[in-house]
């Protein structure tokens, strides 16, 4: 049996209700919306004030938008994440128990499961956070800092030199070697997941986040380097073309030109 929703409507106490209003670039909450976590006895609420609070809804990187959608059931997880998250000297911007980052994006990801978004998906934009978390929040900063950049530049530099293996521009993988092509894509794709694996003991408790951002990047490697490219063609055509309405291809840029109603 489907569990009860999580989310609920301050004012009524019933179902949620969500309404936002564009401010430029970003979105107003109109509505408080309440949150119940397992974890804790008092509801999280968002925003804490109605009139100081604004949000950039989903923030996906646009090579990923195809991947996970910026709009979507996750919502309303994403606008609690951004209520429970408190950047540099910014103000608690929800009432309720205080939580750090970490614990933050572990209500995330519970909440996308209480409002049905599949298993892969959110926990893929789990990893997405978590990496953010432990690059700019996690201590000893240094070392986090270094377990992102490890695990992404080690699977990104195994990942092309595995391309130019398969190529046969660069036999140096042991695992590839002299063999068919299948093969060699098989053994290509076991150790996309292996090497992964190896690289997450250094994330600690946080090894879940570590496996699953390194496999998804082996594996989207050469999708998101495809995107990449025709996004560049379009971004330099949109820009030329554009240019004597005034706007360009950052849609938030032309948003940030646009006068707001007072």
């Amino acid at each position: 049996m489907p569990e009860r929703s999580r989310f609920f409507d301050v004012q009524s106490g019933g179902a949620m209700v969500l309404e936002l209003r564009r401010d430029g670039a970003q979105f107003q909450i109109l509505r408080q919306f309440g949150y119940r976590d397992p974890k804790y006895d008092t509801p999280f609420i968002v925003p804490a004030s109605i009139n100081d609070f604004r949000t950039d809804l989903t923030s996906i990187p646009w090579m990923f938008a195809w991947l996970v959608p910026g709009l979507g059931s996750h919502l309303p997880a994403v606008l609690l994440h951004d209520g429970l998250v408190v950047s540099g000297t910014e103000g608690k911007s929800h009432l309720g128990p205080d939580v750090d980052r970490e614990e933050a994006d572990r209500i995330l990801r519970d909440a996308m499961a209480n409002l049905g978004v599949p298993l892969i998906r959110r926990w893929l934009m789990w990893t997405a956070v978590i990496l953010a978390t432990a690059w700019s929040t996690l201590r000893p900063r240094t070392y986090w800092m270094g377990v992102v950049l490890v695990t992404l530049l080690g699977v990104g530099t195994i990942g092309v030199i595995a391309t130019l293996d398969l190529l046969d521009v660069w036999n140096v993988l042991p695992w590839m070697g002299e063999r068919p092509w299948y093969d060699e894509i098989a053994s290509g794709a076991i150790f996309a997941v292996l090497t992964p694996l190896a690289l997450s003991v250094i994330w600690g408790r946080l090894w879940k986040a570590g496996a699953i951002a390194g496999i998804a990047l082996a594996f989207l490697l050469h999708v998101t380097v495809a995107i990449i490219v025709v996004y560049g063609l379009y971004w330099i055509a949109e820009t030329l073309v554009s240019a004597p309405e005034g706007v360009g291809p950052d849609v938030k840029e032309n948003l940030e030109k646009i006068p707001t109603a007072s």
